[in-house]
């Protein structure tokens, strides 16, 4: 069973789409969608030069993978493995035990559900290629289709919290946390 991102078999296909680990070729294409104020909102970090995101696209390398339709790039999915919570005695047990996942599409693509159909093959990839037992996302509250995407994947709402995401534009927002586990992702296939 693959342990990293690095150790799957690469492209990933789905009906309609291609999944491929990220390059530093991507920078620009990605650039190009994430600076964009509709998607750059949500974003942890918004990317508003070329050559400082060409930096941090390079350190976010090993967590990025790249969504294509018919060889274009239209999104990308994000994937940090790491350990779950553990008592001292039995952490090892922990190591590597659940993912956080995310997602960014390009607004020309959007209402088409590819979004959908990416984070569905994620969830595939984190379960049955990785191992993983637990994948959980978060957003702001306001971000209703990020949201929406989790519930239709079936994840199940962990945590709303009030004012506790500061938002770029200086107001505190809710923030919404989603999870799923393996045994839940296997009952619902």
């Amino acid at each position: 069973m693959a342990r990293t991102l690095a150790d799957l078999p690469w492209p990933v296909t789905t009906e309609r789409l291609s999944l491929r680990a990220a390059t530093i070729l991507d920078v620009a294409a990605v650039f190009g969608y994430r600076r964009l104020p509709e998607v750059g909102q949500w974003l942890t970090r918004l990317p508003d030069d070329l050559d400082a995101w060409r930096v941090r696209f390079a350190e976010r390398l090993p967590t990025t993978i790249m969504i294509e339709e018919d060889g274009d790039v239209i999104g990308d999915l994000y994937l940090r493995v790491q350990d779950g919570w553990a008592q001292h005695e039995v952490k090892e047990q922990a190591a590597g035990a659940e993912a956080e996942i995310g997602w960014s599409l390009d607004p020309r693509f959007a209402g088409h559900g590819y979004a959908t159909e990416a984070a569905r093959e994620l969830l595939r990839i984190c379960f049955d290629d990785l191992g993983l037992r637990r994948v959980f996302a978060s957003c702001f509250a306001a971000n209703e289709p990020s949201w929406r995407l989790m519930e239709r994947l079936g994840m199940r709402r962990e945590q709303y919290a009030v004012a506790d995401s500061l938002h770029r534009d200086g107001r505190w927002l809710d923030g919404m946390t989603y999870a799923l586990l393996a045994d839940e992702w296997r009952a619902a296939r």
